[in-house]
């Protein structure tokens, strides 16, 4: 199994999952962490520039593509139609207070890693 954990250092959770410089890759198997890469973000629209009405209609199709060999994404911030589109897709989903990346790993494969999704970002008109 694989978890996505947003990253901008590599080491710490990104507060916002759309503007993250990248991604931990973290690979499990057997409960244990077997492997772990770092997957540049290349395709959010906050990433690339490419936001606005312009992303509308498939605004999280890139991310959804780029993250679906993996079974669970962890941020500390995200967008309410985001972390839906996420879970819509059969992802497991986190917002979590957890400051570090290899430490919430650990958790969710403890079965101890709390979601927070009313801790989202509030983006108003912004909503990835």
């Amino acid at each position: 199994m694989k978890i996505a954990i947003a990253s901008d250092d590599g080491k710490t959770i990104a507060s916002h999952f759309g503007r993250t410089r990248g991604f931990v890759i973290v690979e499990a198997a057997d409960g244990k962490i077997v492997n772990s890469e770092y997957r540049p973000n290349t395709f959010t629209g906050h990433a690339t520039g490419a936001e606005g009405e312009s992303q509308v209609a498939d605004r999280h199709g890139p991310i959804l593509s780029a993250l679906a060999d993996c079974q669970v994404v962890v941020a500390r911030g995200m967008g309410r139609r985001i972390y839906d589109d996420l879970a819509g897709a059969g992802i497991e989903v986190f917002v979590t207070t957890e400051a570090l990346a290899e430490k919430a790993a650990g958790q969710y494969l403890m079965g101890k890693l709390v979601d927070n999704p009313d801790q989202a970002c509030d983006h108003s008109n912004d909503e990835q």
